[in-house]
């Protein structure tokens, strides 16, 4: 029994701060943030989907003297996917439209991560949303799409 505990405390210590995130999915990316960025901006205007702004958080960073490893975030999305979800529970639309942040961390590596649409179901109370479904499965393969050599 010991052993087991000490085992799950130390994949608990080693485990990367971007799998601790309640209701982030996060995916490596094998590209530099910049071209992740680009491929999902890119990405999300073929499937029709609307890009809102990209923001460069390393960029503003640098306006206010301050320094930040390369990160940005991009928010899209479309009424189709959208306003289903929003009739299941309105208050859904604090965390819409999407957002996915693309960031490369202390180890150099590049990471993609969104919020899991079944965890918002779940925060907004309607786990079984008709929508939710459809949505991880559209988001998960965008994110692989990306991310990819």
């Amino acid at each position: 029994m010991k052993t087991v505990f000490v085992s799950f405390l130390l994949l608990l210590l080693t485990t990367p701060p971007s799998f601790a995130v309640d209701g982030l999915v996060t995916r490596k990316s094998a590209v530099s943030v910049k071209e992740t960025i680009d491929r999902l901006e890119t990405l999300a205007q073929k499937k029709g989907l609307q890009v809102f702004v990209r923001i460069d958080h390393a960029k503003g960073a640098a306006s206010v003297g301050k320094t930040l490893l390369p990160a940005e975030l991009l928010i899209f999305g479309n009424p189709q996917g959208g306003t289903p979800f929003m009739e299941c529970a309105q208050t859904v639309g604090i965390d819409l439209p999407l957002k996915a942040l693309v960031w490369e961390d202390a180890a150099g590596q590049v990471w993609l991560g969104y919020n899991d649409p079944e965890f918002l179901a779940r925060r907004h109370a309607v786990p079984d949303c008709a929508v939710v479904q459809n949505m991880a499965k559209a988001l998960e393969a965008i994110a692989i799409t990306v991310t990819a050599d």
